[in-house]
C-alpha cells in the first residue's frame, strides 16, 4: 500500500504528490492500489473488494500506464470531482449491503481546468464486513477483484468489530539489554524497529524453507545496514560476519545475525539481529494470523573503547553516527529486496509489507552520557532518560531519501528533548549542511 498517501491529511495531498506516485514504476495496480481514468460501475465492486480484504486506495482521474504509453498522453488527466463523488456515493447506498461510503479526497490539478484527481480511501478497519454487492462479497486479489468463497465469507462474518484488519507496523514488543551474572548490562544500547505482517493462505501453514531464509539473508547483506553498523565503530574491528542463522531458529522462526568481531574481551562491538516469526495458528482468529519482523541493533562501542585501552576519555556516540545508523536501518527495512523476500515468506502481496512506524531505544546509562556533546547542553533538573519509544510520521514514505531523513531527524530531536538536552536541532542542521557542502 502507498502508505504515505493512505495516512496523509487532506491538506498534505497535493497534485505534485499524486503525480510523483503515478510516475513511480513500482506503484502498479495491486491488492491495495488501483488507478481509474473515470467513473465506472466496476468502481463499486473494487471499493467493496478492498473493504473486504486489506483496504486500499483508488485514484480516479489517472490513466493506466499502458494506455498512456500507447496514446502518448499524460497519466494524470483528472475528473469532475463532485459529479464523480455523487455517482459513487449514490451507488454505495444503492448497491452495498449494508450501505457504506469510503473517504473521498479531491485533489485539484491546479491548471485552471476545474478537474481533480479523486483519491478514494478504503479503510478495512472501519468498513462493515462482509460488505455485500448483489448478495456476494467481493474480495481483492493481486490487481483484480474476485468473490469470496464460503470459507472466506465465514471468516469475514466471524470477525470481531473494531479488532483491526491490517497491522501497520505498530506495537512492537519492547527489547531489553542482556545482563551478565551480576545483573549488569552487557551492551551500551539496543535499538529495535520492525513491522507486523498479515499472512497469506499458504503462509499460515507453510514452514520456513532454508531457501527463503537464505534469500532474506542475502538481501540483508546487500542492504545499507552492514555499512551503517561498521560506521558505529569506524571500521576499527578485525572483521565482520554476514547475516547468518544463529540461535533460536525453528520451522516458523528465523533468526539472522550480523556481527563485527574483535580480539578483545568485547567479542562483538556491534551486532544486528533480524528475527522473522510466523504465528502458530490453531483455529480461526478474529482478524487473521500476524507475522512479525524485528530488527535489533546492539552496540558495545563504549565498552570496546575501554577494552582497547582508551581509558583517558569515555567514548560517546556522535549524533551523526546515530543518524547514519537509523537511516541504514530504515532504508534496509523498506528496501525492495528485503520487502520482496518478506512477502514471499508470508505469502502476501509486496504492497502489504508495511513500513516501520516505531523505534525503541534502551541504553545502559542516561542519554546525555551516551552522546558526544557537540553543542548539546543539559537542562538543569530535567531528569534522567535512558531512551524511549519513538513513533514515526505515517504520512512519510520511508522509501524516499528526503522523507526518511526527515523521520530520522525527528527521532533524534525527540531523543534530545526527552533526555533534557538543548542544541539537537542546531547540531542536526550543521550535520546536514556539511553533507550538502
Amino acid at each position: 500500500m502507498t502508505s504515505s498517501l493512505f495516512a496523509a491529511s487532506a491538506a498534505d495531498l497535493t497534485i505534485e504528490h499524486i503525480r510523483a506516485v503515478a510516475a513511480r514504476p513500482e506503484n502498479v495496480e495491486s491488492l491495495t492500489l488501483e488507478f481509474k481514468r473515470e467513473y465506472s460501475t466496476s468502481l463499486l465492486k473494487t471499493i467493496a473488494a478492498m473493504a473486504n480484504t486489506y483496504g486500499g486506495l483508488i485514484m480516479v482521474g489517472i490513466v493506466d500506464q499502458a494506455e498512456a504509453d500507447k496514446k502518448g498522453c499524460e497519466r494524470v488527466v483528472g475528473v469532475d470531482a463532485q459529479d464523480t463523488i455523487d455517482r459513487i456515493a449514490s451507488g454505495c447506498h444503492e448497491k452495498f449491503d449494508p450501505p457504506w461510503e469510503p473517504t473521498f479526497i479531491p485533489v485539484p490539478l491546479g491548471d485552471g481546468s476545474g478537474r481533480s484527481v479523486l483519491v478514494i480511501r478504503i479503510d478495512a478497519n472501519t468498513a462493515p464486513r462482509p460488505l455485500l454487492v448483489d448478495l456476494q462479497a467481493p474480495i481483492r486479489l493481486s490487481g483484480r477483484n474476485s468473490v469470496a468463497d464460503r470459507d472466506r465469507l465465514l471468516q469475514l462474518a466471524r470477525e470481531v468489530a473494531g479488532a483491526g484488519v491490517l497491522p501497520m507496523g505498530q506495537n512492537l514488543m519492547a527489547p531489553s539489554l542482556d545482563q551478565d551474572a551480576d545483573g549488569q548490562p552487557t551492551a551500551d544500547f539496543i535499538l529495535r524497529t520492525g513491522v507486523n505482517l498479515p499472512m497469506g493462505e499458504a503462509g499460515t501453514w507453510r514452514p520456513l524453507s532454508e531457501k527463503s531464509v537464505a534469500a532474506l539473508a542475502r538481501a540483508l547483506n546487500a542492504s545499507p545496514l552492514p555499512k551503517a553498523l561498521l560506521n558505529l565503530v569506524k571500521g576499527g574491528v578485525r572483521g565482520s560476519l554476514d547475516f547468518h542463522p544463529l540461535g533460536h531458529n525453528r520451522a516458523r522462526t528465523a533468526r539472522l545475525v550480523w556481527q563485527a568481531y574483535s580480539s578483545t574481551e568485547v567479542k562483538h562491538p556491534v551486532e544486528a539481529v533480524v528475527t522473522v516469526k510466523l504465528p502458530d495458528v490453531y483455529g480461526p482468529t478474529p482478524t487473521g494470523p500476524i507475522a512479525t519482523l524485528t530488527i535489533d541493533v546492539i552496540s558495545r562501542a563504549q565498552r570496546y573503547a575501554v577494552a582497547l585501552g582508551e581509558t583517558e576519555w569515555t567514548y560517546r556516540y556522535p549524533v551523526p553516527d546515530l543518524a547514519v545508523l537509523l537511516d541504514g536501518i530504515l532504508e534496509t527495512a523498506v528496501s525492495e529486496d528485503v520487502a520482496t523476500e518478506l512477502a514471499r515468506i508470508t505469502d502476501i502481496d509486496r504492497a502489504l509489507v508495511a513500513q516501520p512506524r516505531e523505534l525503541h531505544l534502551i541504553a545502559d546509562r542516561s542519554v546525555p552520557h551516551l552522546l558526544r556533546s557537540e553543542g548539546l547542553q543539559e537542562i538543569p533538573d530535567a531528569g534522567a532518560s535512558r531512551g524511549g519509544i519513538f513513533r514515526a510520521n505515517p504520512a512519510l514514505d520511508l522509501r524516499l531519501a528526503d522523507e526518511r531523513q526527515e523521520q530520522v531527524d525527528d527521532w533524534l530531536r525527540q531523543l534530545g528533548l526527552d533526555a533534557g538536552l538543548t542544541g539537537m536541532e542546531a547540531l542536526l542542521e550543521r550535520y546536514r549542511a556539511e553533507l550538502m557542502a
